[in-house]
């Protein structure tokens, strides 16, 4: 089986503690054919610089990218190593998103919701004491809005506020009132040659499943989906690959034959054989 995961983050990102060196060690240590650093990068706060808690992405993010450039040129007859980039809320502020896809020439773009607008990342808020139905809906339709963005290649945890959402309540929402937006978000991608992530961090998680889950990718193969990547979103050299077996095996269950990487912004399929 080809391993690939191209969804990881190094210490260039404000959440991680590990260097591009390790990540990729990492990946060639346990025989991955290619691996894709993808540094956080939540656009509308490129604008405050040092003054924004996540650190100053003006300046991280072009490191990320010296770095990684470096790493491929070292890795080149051992292990792909593709330049990307996780390009957070791209519609909230569409000067810093293009200053942020400025920073480099990049292999691949994830784009991620981790946040509505004027709101916190879901990480911090209490779904204890909130109307999670209506957190869901926003979410959902602002991923629509999302989707439509055309300078990504593929959308990162389509189900993200479940991680945590499950771990405040310890219920996993049922998702039916929102699967006519859901199902607008994939119509819209597959139009639009985008991909869907796997993301397998939440095989790790009390969630305890890929986001999104296996429901998800098949109604997204229903659809006409082809094109979907594979990402651990690792924040450490130890987490490199976490799950991305898995979430293969994942892919071919629900009749995809094969995942896929970027490489210049071009797709390029990964058999699925065992």
């Amino acid at each position: 089986m080809i391993l690939c995961d191209v969804h990881t983050h190094s210490n260039n990102s404000f959440d991680a503690e590990s260097t591009v060196e390790e990540m990729c060690k990492s990946a060639l240590n346990k025989g991955f054919y290619a691996i894709a650093i993808t540094d956080h990068c939540e656009a509308p706060f490129i604008k405050f610089g040092y003054n924004e808690e996540f650190g100053d992405f003006n300046e991280r993010i072009p490191l990320s990218f010296l770095q990684t450039k470096n790493a491929q040129i070292k890795y080149r007859q051992k292990l792909k190593v593709l330049c990307g980039i996780e390009l957070g809320e791209p519609m909230h502020d569409p000067e810093c998103t293009k200053k942020a896809l400025s920073f480099g020439d990049f292999d691949f773009v994830l784009a991620s919701l981790h946040n509505l607008k004027n709101m916190e990342d879901f990480y911090f808020i209490d779904f204890n004491n909130c109307n999670i139905s209506e957190i869901l809906k926003l979410y959902f339709n602002e991923l629509a809005e999302t989707a439509t963005f055309s300078d990504f290649d593929s959308l990162a945890h389509l189900t993200y506020p479940l991680r945590y959402i499950f771990e405040t309540t310890w219920e996993y929402p049922d998702l039916t009132p929102y699967q006519d937006v859901i199902d607008d978000i994939y119509r819209t991608l597959i139009s639009n040659n985008k991909a869907l992530e796997i993301n397998t961090s939440g095989l790790f998680k009390p969630i305890g499943r890929t986001l999104p889950d296996e429901f998800q990718l098949k109604r997204y193969r229903e659809l006409g989906g082809k094109l979907i990547t594979v990402g651990s979103d690792a924040h450490t050299s130890t987490a490199v690959g976490n799950g991305i077996e898995e979430g293969i095996r994942l892919a071919h269950k629900c009749g995809f034959k094969s995942y896929t990487i970027f490489e210049k912004r071009r797709p390029i399929a990964m058999p699925i054989e065992f």
